[in-house]
């Protein structure tokens, strides 16, 4: 049964070249890394290290329930607190992932008496979350406030949440955040930014909701991620405090969900740590995303992902696999995993990188793009 309904699903995917397969990184693998999500080049730092292990050591390999049940421990409360006042925002709580965290904001404030106004380029977790939401879902072009000020204005929902993200996952444009904090006020509406590519990276770490001066706004809500610049894992909303205590007791994938597990949280305030003494790394993700893109002849990023337009599907993969043959990781995004329906060579910038990988990376990539062209 399940052949005669998945081969042919298999088979049209195929012909597109638009299969996904998982590949396995042995642990002795050590190629300069252009794909992966380590902003900060701290997922080997000792200090992390240590600090997860000394977590694994005091509690434990997990969390053991919920955390509502016995999940919350210690280190969830520092990170919870310590996250929030370096980002500026009043409070803080912690999921098992971005993923969920996004899913838990959205559909805890969801109904049929909220509209939700969400750019199109979001993330899938945040399209997930929409559609979960029971809420009616209004989509708009990417960064146009001026739609979302004209959905805001004709919607008979007595409340609404704008969605967006502060650096785009897949282009690395920014939201226009400003524009759309008073698009928010003025139609008496909640601006909620995910920051899974801006914390560690933009507002000199903090996040471009705090350079643009929106922290610890009452209309603000802010979504972000562990796994990338931070280097660990799990996924926290910031906001207000009623927001939190409204979670607590409304989130679905919060209340249900094992909480977090303690080494990530240690991790992740040991990366936080590290933040806040080196303040120079997210420079150094700008400079490298800036020598990337000058290299492969596209437009600076606003963020740390460089994005290279690609001719096809099936070219973009190809390209990925001369680069992975000369010890280059690059990713490879077709559709649907791309907004505008264009595949893409993506690649991710880190303060890990030297210069001399950084040399060798932009010539790898540049004659790949260049057979395949």
């Amino acid at each position: 049964m399940l052949e005669e309904w998945l081969a042919p699903k298999a088979a049209a995917l195929e012909s597109r070249g638009l299969t996904r397969r998982l590949r396995a990184r042995a642990a002795d693998e050590r190629p300069i890394d252009l794909a992966g999500n380590d902003y900060l080049g701290l997922a080997s730092d000792p200090r992390l290290i240590e600090a997860a292990a000394e977590a694994l050591r005091v509690w434990g390999t997990g969390s053991t329930a919920s955390r509502l049940v016995t999940g919350t421990t210690a280190l969830h409360d520092e990170l919870e607190s310590s996250l929030a006042a370096y980002v500026g925002q009043e409070s803080a709580l912690v999921f098992s992932s971005g993923y969920l965290a996004n899913l838990g904001v959205v559909t805890a404030l969801g109904g049929p008496g909220t509209l939700m106004v969400s750019d199109d380029h979001v993330h899938a977790s945040l399209v997930d979350a929409c559609r979960l939401s029971r809420s009616r879902v209004e989509v708009v072009p990417h960064n146009d406030v001026e739609a979302v000020s004209k959905v805001l204005a004709e919607r008979n929902e007595p409340h609404a949440v704008v969605l967006t993200e502060s650096v785009f996952s897949v282009l690395s444009d920014e939201a226009p955040l400003q524009e759309l904090s008073a698009a928010a006020v003025a139609a008496d509406a909640v601006l909620l930014v995910d920051e899974a590519h801006g914390l560690g990276v933009t507002g000199g770490g903090r996040g471009s909701v705090a350079a643009a001066g929106l922290a610890g706004l009452d209309h603000v809500i802010v979504t972000m991620t562990l796994s990338k610049a931070m280097a660990s894992q799990g996924g926290v909303v910031l906001g207000p405090a009623l927001l939190r205590e409204h979670l607590v007791n409304r989130a679905r994938s919060f209340i249900y969900d094992t909480g977090l597990n303690p080494a990530a949280c240690a991790a992740a305030l040991a990366a936080l740590q590290v933040l806040k003494d080196e303040p120079d790394r997210p420079l150094a993700v700008h400079a490298a995303a800036a020598q990337l893109a000058s290299a492969c002849g596209v437009p600076p990023s606003s963020g740390p992902v460089v994005s290279v337009p690609m001719p096809g599907p099936r070219e973009t993969v190809r390209a990925a696999e001369l680069c992975s043959d000369q010890g280059v990781r690059v990713g490879s995004f077709r559709p649907p995993s791309v907004p505008d329906g264009i595949s893409r060579l993506r690649l991710t910038a880190n303060a890990g990188l030297t210069a001399d990988d950084l040399d060798r990376a932009c010539g790898v990539v540049v004659d790949a793009i260049g057979q395949v062209s």
